[in-house]
């Protein structure tokens, strides 16, 4: 798989080259979401503010009803805020109608879920290439891609499975290969190992870290300290804000073989 390149780089008439920064993957800025705000109103996000740099990898932590999956469903486009901003790769959320950021996420967003919403009745390889199809692009590029992911994640053997035939771990790889169908400039992520065994936790757990090193951008929601320490940030939210973003010193090392990219994983 290639590595997602970097956005654009701003055009600044008072900078010289070497101060020229790449684009934010995302930004989010004075983020609210307030529900039911006729009758009795429900705060799910404060004001937040967020940037994640292009390939940068940053996990959110924090109690369930904090806001985390909230946030992550605005920064996809599928919920409008109250107030507030949110900017993918320099193009702004906000007015667009739902065409419009259906396209958007089509171009730069991939989605891993904690539940994979594979589609059973296709096949794994028919399952990523779906959106691409879904996207306008040709079958057979499509097909390439998708084949070249599920080599890369140790699916390769499995293209004409259907999702009910893998593991759980097989099955997160297979969502996982499909959020990247499209070479997505950001991937979102929400709990994509809390339906997981330890064995399949530490499988997506590596397949993190290598996309990431291969300049992956990542914003991945978890309860899991071992799962978030993969991350370079990790951002603590409670009661609909963030009130610590902190650098982790280190990934945590898990002394467990962990076979993924060849066709004989597990």
């Amino acid at each position: 798989m290639s590595a997602i390149e970097p956005g654009p780089v701003p055009a600044d008439p008072e900078a010289g080259p070497a101060e020229a920064v790449a684009t934010p993957a995302m930004r989010v800025l004075g983020l609210r979401k307030t529900y039911d705000e006729a009758t009795v109103p429900v705060r799910a996000l404060r004001g937040v503010d967020l940037t994640l740099a292009a390939g940068e990898f940053v996990s959110i932590m924090g109690p369930s009803g904090c806001g985390k999956s909230t946030l992550l469903h605005l920064i996809a486009g599928l919920d409008q805020p109250s107030d507030g901003e949110v900017v993918i790769a320099g193009e702004s959320l906000s007015g667009k109608s739902e065409d419009d950021l259906a396209r958007l996420r089509r171009r730069h967003i991939g989605i891993v879920f904690q539940f994979f919403n594979l589609l059973d009745g296709l096949t794994v390889l028919e399952n990523v290439i779906l959106p691409a199809l879904v996207a306008g692009g040709g079958r057979k590029a499509a097909e390439a891609r998708a084949r070249g992911l599920l080599d890369l994640l140790g699916l390769g053997d499995k293209l004409d499975s259907v999702p009910s035939q893998l593991s759980g771990g097989q099955r997160q790889r297979a969502a996982i290969a499909r959020a990247l169908s499209n070479e997505p400039t950001l991937l979102l992520a929400d709990e994509p190992t809390g339906a997981l065994d330890s064995v399949g936790k530490l499988e997506v757990l590596e397949l993190f870290r290598r996309l990431h090193a291969g300049g992956q951008s990542i914003l991945l929601v978890t309860h899991d300290e071992m799962v978030a320490a993969a991350a370079d940030r990790r951002v603590q939210m409670a009661d609909g804000r963030v009130f610590e973003d902190s650098a982790f010193p280190g990934p945590v090392q898990v002394e467990v073989e962990v076979v993924v990219g060849t066709t004989s994983a597990p």
